[in-house]
This record gives structure tokens, sequence and C-alpha cells, in this order.
């Protein structure tokens, strides 16, 4: 391993620099030779850059010096992520703590990385909306932190991490350049970059600007604790309220020992005389909460919970809420420091892993104390250090460290699940990762920081054994070459690894084939790979909430076996044929998206096939996993080109209990956006508001017409549309059609219907964007029929030119691309007509897996 030693001569850094930018006393650097770990190192210099501008000179002159280069937010991480382990030049984000823009109508920000979790929060609650990523940390911790370990926190059980709300960065790369990726629109016709940069701990690029989506802020909470005699009792007690039906806000559990630490250190009345305890907290409108409270404190009680406590006020509330998240500094009165692990499991494996790690710790004699997110599966055993001096104490500390995330991946768990990698657990990523897989994460370390100086040796084991790609992408010459049909329809892994490496040792160009047969035939292939017969689930672990099954399955055939245990995978295509695979590939997300998130939101594990033959595992079958890049979201919306997908393993959502639209017919286009405008202020429980024209609705003989749905709790649902209807009604000539029909659903028959005979177009802009776009368009569309997805930004057209669509779109920074066209047009057309900002970036790693361009040649714009 190649360790930075040279001397640093820091005065061409100080010349490039404002005065006071570079900080270099050996007093001063003591403050950042570590961050929350046990891990330190020591920095040769601490820049505080201001500006972009700043930062793009610092990398510039890091990579003419070879020196590394370490981001920092507020030092808060857990993983050794922001120590200078071999010196080097740490990136100090705190004057870069702006929060730029804040837009309430669409529902977006863009934040500087150290602007504050808790201050943007605070910012757009005073708008009425919410950032739901809520680390223990988010008082100090900063928005360029959370996103280098995707931070969670208690509320993502119910609305995810960090990936799941940042929709595009800025970022500097290794080589000085700015590049911009995805955006405030969604769905750009580019690779899932984004997600690879969030979690990836600071080592594809440094991020100067990130834009989030936010959601409404629940007008009503409720929170409750509840005591059970154990955490087994306690763990019987979630899986119950699961199986109900319910998601709850938060779902977090705390041990007999961490409540008696923390009780004595905040006084909040914790139970500590029982063996366990639940904070459930539920959210909504104020007609929902008291019955979801109502019917979880039965539950409970049927699973033999006692003093069950609900706050009854926002400060009774708060005390909880601080209790919980006083963990830490509880264990700090009892020892010097302590080891947190932050292993995850599938939920249901949470009381046998804890029974385990007891005797883990037992057998150690260590002592240890828990909070958890009994939502995620996601442990936090607090290991006692009583003296950081003791050797061999530190020794049996980083052994049950070792035992325990050995532990979580033997039941399909990480070994991190929101803490990172880093330092700190790095050499256990070989228990999670053949070294195939960890080769191919270091490849796309490599692609985007060939010269290693972007947090080097944070993430990949020191020593280890990388399987990469043969010589070339050549797979090896032992691999005979049969003749290859022109149809392949393998029906298993190891039948498709063989097919795919026959046509890399032919050199043969292959197609990927979902179910949709009208896909038409890529010109440059010579063989296709139908994924029809990798088909039905492998594994349905209701409990767990996910499900894994074959690519070549049909998303009706898996809907149909989810709703007969009251579940489904939130996700609506326009063809009923269409495959698993083959929605993660186009990633073509239905409006009810804005309820449930898009594609990239439901992926959480896949198995592919890489162009190259190698095939890799990526991901897990839970909500919080940050070891490694989040390589299955890199696969939604690539078309098939970074490999072929086997199977995939999705998010389970309990079916809504009710769902129902109102439908207002309009006049003309100008009160559809305004009315649209206003009620998407209203939108908390909706799961579709579209903008229709020339759209067939059951009842409906105007011009256009609004679909508002709303799905979830009934209380809500009702609630929701009752303020929908107040709305409407104020206005003239106001009037809604009470509708069987989602919104959704319109969407995929129209859709389906239009892309029969014409030019079928999705335009994606900013949300707070649509209406000006569709504004200036109205003119040259001569009355073509659209679905606008208000939510989401998104107009669907038919029939209509693309060349100004995609002049006024590109104008808003965004997109227009072809989703279908009659075949003699088709061939004629440019799809995308898009160029994204990291376009070297895609086709650098498309190469590095497809040297040849075999794999689903001209499917996309690599």
């Amino acid at each position: 391993m190649i360790v930075h030693q040279q001397r640093i001569d820091l005065h061409t850094l100080e010349a490039a620099l404002p005065p006071g930018r570079v900080v270099a006393d050996p007093v001063a650097l003591i403050t950042y030779e570590g961050d929350a770990s046990l891990d330190k190192g020591h920095p040769d210099a601490v820049v505080f850059p201001h500006s972009t501008d700043e930062v793009v000179k610092i990398i510039q002159w890091a990579g003419q010096q070879g020196v590394p280069l370490v981001a920092r937010g507020a030092g808060t991480g857990l993983s050794g992520g922001a120590v200078a382990e071999h010196g080097g030049i740490i990136l100090q984000f705190s004057a870069m703590d702006r929060v730029l823009d804040l837009d309430a109508v669409g529902r977006s920000a863009v934040a500087q990385p150290g602007a504050v979790n808790l201050v943007l929060d605070g910012l757009v609650k005073a708008k009425g909306l919410y950032y739901p990523p809520d680390p223990s940390s988010g008082r100090t911790s900063t928005i360029g932190g959370n996103i280098g370990e995707n931070a969670g926190g208690p509320h993502c059980f119910k609305y995810g991490v960090t990936s799941n709300y940042v929709t595009g960065l800025e970022i500097v790369l290794a080589d000085g350049r700015t590049v911009r990726l995805g955006g405030r629109a969604l769905d750009y016709p580019e690779y899932d970059l984004v997600a690879l940069l969030v979690g990836s701990e600071g080592t594809l690029g440094v991020v100067t600007e990130a834009s989030v989506r936010l959601v409404r802020n629940p007008p009503a909470v409720k929170t409750l604790m509840a005591a059970f005699d154990s955490v087994e009792a306690a763990g019987e007690a979630v899986s119950a309220v699961i199986a109900n039906g319910l998601v709850p806000a938060t779902l977090e559990m705390m041990d007999q020992r961490i409540m008696r630490i923390i009780e004595d250190f905040t006084h909040a009345g914790l139970p500590v005389e029982s063996g366990a305890a639940l904070i459930v907290e539920v959210d909504g409108y104020p007609q929902s909460t008291t019955p979801q409270i109502d019917e979880i404190s039965a539950i409970l009680l049927d699973h033999k919970a006692y003093n069950l406590r609900i706050a009854q006020t926002a400060e009774e509330r708060d005390k909880i809420w601080y209790a919980r998240k006083s963990a830490a500094g509880a264990m700090a009165r009892l020892a010097p420091a302590y080891y947190l692990v932050d292993g995850t499991v599938p939920r249901s494996k949470l009381a046998q892993t804890l029974t385990a790690v007891n005797g883990i710790c037992d057998d150690l004699e260590l002592r240890v104390g828990y909070v958890f997110h009994a939502g995620d599966g996601n442990l936090h055993p607090l290991i006692l250090i009583e003296d950081p001096a003791d050797k061999e104490l530190i020794k049996r500390v980083i052994e049950a460290g070792r035992r325990i995330l050995e532990l979580c991946v033997r039941h399909e768990g990480s070994i991190t699940g929101e803490h990172g990698v880093g330092i700190e657990k790095r050499a256990f990523m070989p228990l999670m990762f053949t070294p195939t897989e960890l080769a191919v994460l270091k490849e796309v370390k490599e692609v985007f920081d060939p010269a290693n100086l972007l947090n080097p040796y944070k993430i990949f084991p020191e020593q280890a054994e990388y399987l990469g790609a043969p010589p070339n992408g050549r797979v090896a010459e032992a691999v005979a070459t049969p003749p290859i049909d022109p149809l392949v329809t393998p029906a298993t892994l190891n039948e498709l690894v063989q097919t795919v490496q026959f046509c890399r040792a032919a050199g043969n160009p292959f197609q990927i084939r979902g179910g949709r047969a009208t896909s038409g035939a890529l010109p440059l292939a010579s063989v296709t790979i139908a994924t029809k017969s990798l088909r039905g689930i492998s594994k349905l672990a209701l409990e767990d909430l996910y499900v894994t099954a074959g690519a070549g399955t049909p998303l009706s055939e898996l809907q149909a076996e989810l709703v007969q245990h009251k579940m489904w995978a939130p996700l609506v295509s326009p063809w009923p044929e269409a495959t698993l695979g083959g929605i993660v590939a186009t990633n073509l997300n239905a409006p009810l998206r804005m309820r449930y998130g898009g594609v990239r939101d439901q992926i959480l594990a896949a198995i592919v096939v890489l162009p190259d033959g190698r095939s890799i595992r990526a991901g897990r079958p839970v909500v919080k996993n940050v070891a490694g890049y989040d390589l299955p979201k890199l696969l939604v919306g690539a078309h098939g080109t970074l490999g072929v997908i086997a199977d995939v393993t999705l998010k389970l959502t309990p079916l809504p209990r009710s769902c129902t639209s109102l439908v207002i017919p309009l006049r003309d286009l100008g009160q559809g956006l305004d009315l649209g405008l206003e009620l998407l202020q209203t939108c908390l429980m909706a799961s579709s508001l579209l903008l229709c024209r020339g759209v067939d609705i059951p009842g409906v003989a105007a011009p256009y017409a609004l679909i508002y749905t709303a799905e979830g709790m009934a209380e809500d649902v009702t609630a929701e549309l009752a303020q929908v209807r107040d709305i409407v009604q104020e206005k003239p000539g106001g009037g809604a059609i009470l509708v069987d029909l989602a919104g959704s659903a319109v969407w995929a028959t129209w859709l389906r219907d239009a892309a029969v005979t014409s030019l079928v177009a999705r335009v994606g802009v900013a949300a707070k964007d649509l209406p000006r776009l569709l504004r200036d368009l109205n003119p040259t569309m001569n009355d073509a029929s659209f679905v606008a997805d208000l939510a989401s930004g998104l107009l669907y057209t038919q029939g209509v030119a693309i060349a100004p669509m995609r002049r006024e779109a590109h104008r808003l920074g965004g997109y227009a691309v072809v989703l279908s066209a009659p075949d003699p047009e088709h061939d004629a057309l440019d799809i995308w007509g898009y160029q994204p900002a990291g376009l070297d970036l895609m086709r650098r790693l498309k190469a590095r897996w497809d040297p040849d361009g075999l794999c689903n040649p001209g499917a996309f714009l690599v």
C-alpha cells in the first residue's frame, strides 16, 4: 500500500486562496485528528473553502502535489471516515453552510455540504414541509456528512434514508472538474451516479451542493412508549404491528441495561424495571393518529406489553426522544469511550441476534447496552471501554465487533446500516463481499478517482484478494465457445453467466429482452437473451417486508401473489407483461412515486451478470445498508447496458386500507394549473395529482381534468379529500366527482393506448417549473392529449413534436425523451436528446465492464 509521507509545501496552496483559509498550526490540528470513532490520524493541514471555486482550486493543487484529501462535515461520524489516517489535507466545510434555495411549491431545496441537518429541517418545517432523514447527531451533523454516510435515523422505517431524498449533486471530481449529477427534475436519462455518491464516504467526489426533495410535514403526531418483559417479546410485538398493515413513523427499542444508564442521565421516566421498552410514533391527520395509536396499543397489549404511556404534549414527546437520542452521552458517564456497532439484520432476526450478541459480550467480559431501530433491524450495541489505553481491552472490543458483524452477515444483514465502513469496518468487508464483488466496487472507485486521492484507503480492506476483470475485459480462455442461438432463454443464474461469457468470447453483441416483445431489436445485436425463464418468487419475507424474484417475473404476477398477503410492491406499469428486470432497467415511474418513492427507492438488492461475464450480488434485503457503493440503484434506468439482471429484491408495503380519487373537470389549462398548484400544497396522503387533457375519464366531458388520488388509512384519506373538496368548492363552478379509479391507473391506461400509434414523450423539469413549461408549450401543442404529473414535474405527451419540447425543457434545466414512436419514425429519432454532465463517467464505467460494447448496444446514450 502506498502511503503519503512526503512533507507538504503549503505556500502555493495558501497563495491560491484568500487569507485564513489554510490552518496548519499543530495545536489547532489536534481538533481534526479524529471524528466520533476510535480512529485517529494527523492531517498536514485543514482548509476551509467558502465556495465551489475554492474547492476546485484546492483539489487541483492536491492533484498536482499528489496529496490526499479528506472531506469533513461536523466530525460526528462513527467509522473514521473523516480521519486523515495517512496525513494530507482535510476539507472542512463549516464555511459552506447555507441553504441556497427553498422551493415550497415544488417541495425541494438546495443546500451546501456544511448546512446542519436540524437547521435545514427547521427551515422547511417553517414552510409546512419536512426533510425526513434524522440521525441522532442531527443537531450538529451536516448534509454533506449525511450524504457521505447515507444517514438514516429513527424515522427511516416509514420515510427512508438520505438516498431516498437526494435528487441531484454538484461535485468536484479528483481531477478538479465540477460536474452536476441529476438535479431538481426526476428521472434524468443518465446512470444514477447520484446514488453511487450517496453513501460513498467521500471516496468518489467532493459534494459542494445537494438538491433534496421534501414532503409535507404531517399535521399531527402521537408517540407511545410501552414496556415488555424481554427484548424477544418486544420484537414479536413489532412483527405483529407490521403484520396488521400498519406503518408507524418509528419503531425504536431499548433494553433494560441502556434504559437504566439513560434514565440516570435524563430522568425521562423510562420503564427501567422492564426488560425492554418500545417507542412507537405515528403521524398523519389528527383524525387518524388516535385510531392508529389505539390499534397499535391493542396489538402491543395482546403481546404482553404493559405500562403503556402516550405522550399528551409536545414537551412529553420531546422528553421521550431526548432520552432515546441521549444514549451516547449517557454512556460517557460510565466510561470515557465506547464502541458502537451498527450492523443490520432483517427485523425478524433481531431477537435471536441480540441474544447472540449478549453471549459474545459475556464471553469476552464486556459490558454492553442497546438502542436500536426495531423497524429496520439496525442494531446499536454500545460496548463500554473503561480504559482506552488498555490494549488487551481494545483487542477484546474489536473481536466482539468482528463476531457481531459476522453474525449480522449470516442473517442476511449488513456490516453497517448507517455509520459507514470508513477505517473501522474495512477489514470486515470480505465478510459480506466475495473477491469478485470487492473488485467491482474497487473498479467504481478507479473510474472516479484513478489516483486514489479522495479519502484514500477507506472502505476497502488493506490486504484482500481482488478478482478483477480478466485482461482487456475478456473471459478466461478456458470458457468454451459453442454456437450461439439467435434467441437464448437461460433458466438459471449459471446458464445466464455461461451465455454472457459465450457472447463475450465470440464477440457477439447481445440484447436483453424482458416481457415486452414489442420492444424491437437492437440493430447491432446478433443474440437476444430473453429473461422470461428467470421467473418466480424465490423468497417472500412478509415479516421483513421484502420479496426476491427472478428478473423475468411479470410485475402483474408478483402483485397477484402479494395481494393475497395484503401486501404489494408499490410499482405500476402500463404493460401487463412488463417484468421486474425491465421495470428496473427502464425506470418508468408511475405517479404514485410521490407517495411511495420511485423504482430506485424500492430496490434493495439484485444479482447481476456484468457484460464481462462476472456475476455479483449487490445490496442486501435490509432497508439500511451502507457497505460499499449502492450498485442496485446504478442498474435503475441503465437500460441493461451495465449487465443482465438475474433477480431483484424489492421492498414490500402493506396495501393501503383506503384508496379514493376526486376528479375535477376544468374548462382551460390556466384554471387547471392554478388549482393544481394550490392542491399540491395539500398532498400528504396523495398518490397522484394529475392534470390531463384529452384523456378518457368516465363521467367527465370537459377538455381538462385534475385527478387527485389519496391512499392510506381511511381516516387520513377522508380528511385529505375533505380539504381538497373545500378548496375546489371555493372556485367558480367548482365541483369534484368521487371515482373508484387511481390516478396511476389512468396514467398507465393512457400511456399504453397512446404508445400504440403515436410518438409519446416524457418531459422532465423541476416541479415548480412544470406550469411554466406547459404554458409556454401549449400554443404549439395543437390540443394534443397529455398527462402532467404535477408533483413529479413530469409531462407525458402524445403526438407532439419533440424538438420544441426539448428546447423549452433544456432552458429550464430539464430534458425530453421519446418513450415510443411508430417504427419507421423511431429509427430516425434521437431518442434521448440529452447529454449528461457526467457522460464521460458513464462511458468509463460502461467501458470498464464492457470494453467492446457488446451488452445492449444502442439501447442507451452511452
